[in-house]
C-alpha cells in the first residue's frame, strides 16, 4: 500500500470517482469532511458502497468520529455489517485507545459471525500534543494495528499554532517532531508507518518532493486528499526496478542461508537490517516477488 485517498463518505459521486483514481486505499471519511447532520446519510452511502465493492478494487478503510466523539459506536454499528477492510481511528492517544477500539470491534465481529481481527485499525496518532507523547505506546496496540499516520492540522489547534510551516515552506519544530514520531513508533510497532496529506493538490512539484522525502525516511505511503495527487504518491513509493532487482537477490540469498546473520552479495557485506528493508522494497513491488518474507509492516499490501 502507497497511497491512501481521502472521500467525504456522504457523496457517492465521490466515492465512485475515487474507485478509479489508482488509491491503493480509500478512506471513506465520517469525521472532518462529513457536516453533523449529514453523519446518517454518510453512514449509509459508505456502508452500500463498501458492500457493493469491485473485485481487485482498491483497499477501503472507514474513518470513524473519535472515541471521545459520542458518535463512533453510531459510526460502527452501521458500518461494520458491510465488512470494511480497516477502521481508520482518528485524535487516537496512544495504544489504549486502539485496544479500546478493538474490544468494541470484537463485539461486532462476534455479532456479524467474522473471524475476530478480520478487521485492521489505522490510527492517526499526532493530533494532539498527548497523542505525539504516546507514540511508543503503539507497539503493544496489539495485532490489529495496521499502520500509524500522522496529521499536522489537528495538531496545531491543540498547541495554539499559527501554522505548522515556516518562512522556507518546511514544517516548523514541533510538527517535525509529530512526523518523527509516527516513524518511531510504527517502527518500534512493525507496523506500516503513513505521512500526512499534502493539502495544496495543485502543487504537483512540492507534493513530488515531500514524498519522495517521506520514502527516504523509512514511511511506507502517503494519504492524499485529491485524485490527482495519486500519480505522484504511487510513483514516490514505487521502488524502481534496480532497487527491486538488488532487494530480490538479498531474500534470495537469506532463503538459501537461512541462519546466516551476515552475507557477501556482490561483493558487499550485507546483514539482517539489509534483509528488512529488501522485504519492504518488494512489499511495494508491482509485482510480488516469489520468495518474498512477509513482515507487519508489509501487511499493507
Amino acid at each position: 500500500m502507497r497511497s491512501l485517498l481521502f472521500v467525504p463518505a456522504d457523496s457517492a459521486k465521490k466515492l465512485a470517482k475515487a474507485a478509479d483514481s489508482g488509491a491503493d486505499a480509500l478512506i471513506l471519511d465520517l469525521e472532518d469532511s462529513v457536516a453533523p447532520d449529514r453523519k446518517v446519510e454518510a453512514r449509509r452511502i459508505a456502508a452500500d458502497f463498501i458492500a457493493r465493492r469491485r473485485e481487485g478494487g482498491p483497499k477501503l478503510f472507514v474513518r470513524i468520529n473519535g472515541l471521545r466523539s459520542g458518535v463512533a459506536e453510531g459510526d460502527l454499528l452501521a458500518i461494520m455489517p458491510a465488512r470494511p477492510d480497516a477502521i481508520m481511528l482518528p485524535k487516537a492517544v496512544g495504544g489504549r485507545d486502539v485496544m479500546r477500539l478493538s474490544a468494541k470491534l470484537n463485539l461486532h465481529e462476534a455479532r456479524l459471525e467474522r473471524p475476530e481481527g478480520s478487521t485492521r485499525v489505522v490510527a492517526i496518532v499526532t493530533e494532539s500534543a498527548a497523542g505525539v507523547l504516546e507514540a511508543g505506546t503503539f507497539a503493544h496496540a496489539g495485532p490489529r494495528l495496521l499502520g500509524m499516520a500522522w496529521g499536522a492540522e489537528d495538531l496545531s489547534a491543540d498547541l495554539g499554532a499559527r501554522d505548522t510551516r515556516d518562512a522556507s515552506g518546511s514544517y516548523s519544530d514541533p510538527f517535525r517532531l509529530a512526523r518523527s514520531m509516527t516513524l518511531l513508533g510504527a517502527a518500534a510497532a512493525g507496523v506500516a508507518a503513513i505521512d500526512t496529506v499534502y493539502i495544496d493538490f495543485h502543487d504537483e512539484p512540492g507534493l513530488k518532493a515531500e514524498s519522495l522525502a517521506a520514502e527516504r525516511d523509512g514511511f511506507s505511503a502517503k494519504m492524499a486528499i485529491h485524485p490527482q495527487q495519486i500519480p505522484v504518491i504511487n510513483a514516490a513509493f514505487t521502488p524502481s526496478a534496480e532497487a527491486i532487482e538488488e532487494a530480490r537477490r538479498i531474500v534470495a540469498a537469506f532463503a538459501q542461508s537461512p541462519g546466516a546473520g551476515v552475507l557477501s552479495i556482490g561483493g558487499r557485506m550485507v546483514d539482517r537490517p539489509h534483509l528488512l528493508r529488501a522485504e519492504r522494497t518488494l512489499s511495494r513491488a508491482p509485482i510480488p516477488a516469489p520468495g518474498t518474507v512477509n513482515v507487519r509492516a508489509s501487511e499493507t499490501e
